[in-house]
């Protein structure tokens, strides 16, 4: 049937496999799915359905008839078993959902283009280094762009760091809120020692809200020095906090066009890539799973910001949920994940929760006590 995948049902031939059969797709809706078909030509004509509502009616059959539902077990198994599907709300979409404009000979056009032009004639090394011991697992007091300088070249996998936003707020043993041009110096001189530590096919993550009441559009900034550094874009990732920025009434010129003050609900995550956009792992380390990878490609996160600051003595931390993204999403377990601006910790927390090697490096000593405490309760927790 046009707009439905056909999935063929094995059962044996009785009048109750089919008559449980037919009760239990009878449940859902027949826009999603139906059952067609009689004795051994049985089919399940499928468009999409509600994958965890599907599991719970299967689990009120099995406590209603648990000697007649061994029957569902391989067509819920064939259902589960299908690997290309499309996500809306809650619901797998089995049908159309890669439908969208196709390219003729797209990879002649792609070359002829030039994926990534402005990073072809980079000079990266390709060969990668191991971390030295004394910095794996590590949370470190100091000024990021001197302990980088101690590491070797190419040696992490994965940076993923918030830099101070330069919006005045009250950091611990730092200063917040200075001159623009002295504010990009000392940070691209820092980003320049990422980029040297990073592998060839590493990625570096930056989070970044720009200040707007200033009109300097940071994500701009950071990314066009990472494109002047020979990195490869590959994305821009909308962290959506829900309408969170919002409390506020500030309109500038109040109804008029003489100059209207625009609000933001959201910050940007940039995502760079070191010589190649991709990363080398073995496939049985991703942690990652199908629905996740499904919503997380999608470049619009919905995640509420961090709300236990006060807890923490932090004035602007990203929340963990965040980090967990980016890690699974970016990462492998056992990879080296840095954070030169670690703050309280919570790109080492999670990446010790996920199973990567950590380095967070901070100025402030009091923000490492409070990181290597979450690491500390993290290691009681896994015990």
């Amino acid at each position: 049937m046009e707009g439905y995948k056909k999935i063929a049902i094995p059962h044996s031939n009785s009048a109750d496999d089919l008559n449980i059969i037919k009760i239990f797709f009878s449940k859902f809706p027949r826009t999603d799915l139906y059952i067609e078909g009689e004795n051994d030509n049985i089919f399940l004509y499928l468009r999409q359905v509600d994958f965890l509502e599907l599991k719970n009616q299967y689990n009120q059959f099995l406590r209603r008839f648990p000697d007649k539902v061994s029957v569902l077990d391989e067509v819920i198994k064939k259902i589960e078993g299908i690997k290309s599907y499309g996500l809306r709300g809650r619901k797998r979409i089995f049908v159309g959902y890669d439908k969208e404009r196709k390219v003729k000979n797209r990879d002649r056009k792609e070359r002829e283009r030039g994926k990534y032009y402005y990073a072809r004639d980079n000079s990266f090394s390709k060969k990668n280094n191991p971390l030295p011991e004394q910095f794996k697992n590590k949370i470190i007091i100091g000024d990021s762009e001197e302990v980088l300088k101690q590491l070797p070249d190419n040696c992490i996998d994965l940076i993923f760091t918030s830099p101070p936003y330069n919006f005045g707020l009250d950091y611990s043993n730092s200063e917040d809120g200075i001159n623009w041009k002295s504010y990009f110096d000392k940070l691209f001189r820092i980003f320049d020692e990422c980029i040297r530590v990073l592998k060839y096919g590493g990625r570096i993550i930056v989070n970044i809200q720009p200040l707007f009441s200033d009109y300097i559009p940071t994500h701009h900034i950071i990314s066009n020095f990472f494109i002047s550094r020979k990195l490869i874009w590959k994305a821009e990732i909308i962290w959506d906090k829900n309408n969170y920025n919002c409390k506020y009434t500030a309109w500038g010129s109040w109804k008029s066009p003489s100059n209207p003050y625009l609000k933001y609900t959201w910050e940007f995550l940039e995502v760079f890539c070191k010589g190649s956009i991709k990363h080398y792992g073995k496939k049985e380390l991703a942690d990652i799973s199908a629905d996740e990878f499904k919503k997380w490609t999608i470049a619009r996160w919905d995640i509420p910001p961090e709300t236990r600051m006060k807890e923490f003595g932090h004035p602007a931390m990203f929340p963990e949920e965040l980090a967990r993204r980016v890690i699974k999403l970016f990462s492998f377990k056992g990879d080296i994940v840095l954070d030169p601006f670690n703050g309280a910790g919570t790109t080492t927390v999670v990446a010790k929760r996920l199973g990567r090697t950590y380095i967070g490096i901070d100025i402030s000593e009091e923000y490492c006590k409070m990181a290597m405490e979450r690491i500390e309760k993290e290691e009681r927790r896994l015990l």
